[in-house]
């Protein structure tokens, strides 16, 4: 389901937004959507605290792993064979 949003906009601002728009050879309204899109794109999805907290949490954990001389080799191996 599509909801509305309406933004007010002083009118210097929107004649550049409609230029831009022209410009790309879009609607305002298909413009003012991609440049919100490409803006939360650019976020991160979760606040750098909670990032933290899973690597530390993860960090706790000792999970089993070879030597990596070892590791490196079997790695050499599988691209000879």
């Amino acid at each position: 389901m599509s909801k509305r949003l309406q933004v007010l906009l002083p009118d210097q601002e929107m004649a550049e937004i409609q230029r831009l728009a022209r410009r790309e050879h879009l609607t305002v309204g298909a413009w003012v959507r991609t440049a919100l899109r490409e803006a939360r794109d650019r976020k991160p999805a979760r606040d750098a605290e909670s990032k933290l907290k899973a690597v530390r949490r993860a960090a706790q954990h000792a999970f089993p792993a070879a030597d990596i001389g070892q590791m490196l080799q079997e790695i050499e191996r599988g691209y000879e064979g």
